[in-house]
């Protein structure tokens, strides 16, 4: 890997030392230890912030909405038919 760009962080002594004492006993770099665990750490909180979880009464209700034909109502058919002004 190719690193292209730079993150600058400022550390207390004892963070530092403490970072540097657990990359140490990895046997990797202090810059590679602190790049995999923040890659880490933003993995866990998009999976956390980005990935939906429902019940299995609500997965069921998911589906059979997925199953019903779609039938748009006024309100779209008239943003549909709007939109379509634009285009033309």
């Amino acid at each position: 890997m190719t690193a292209a760009a730079r993150l600058d962080l400022r550390l207390s002594p004892t963070d530092k030392a403490r970072i540097s004492r657990a990359a140490g006993l990895r046997g990797v770099p202090l810059s590679a230890f602190v790049r995999d665990a923040v890659l880490r750490e933003a993995e866990t909180v998009m999976a956390a912030e980005l990935t939906v979880t429902l019940s299995v009464a609500e997965s069921r209700r998911f589906l059979d909405t997925l199953d019903k034909p779609f039938k748009p109502h006024a309100r779209l058919k008239k943003a549909m038919a709007d939109a379509a002004k634009l285009i033309r």
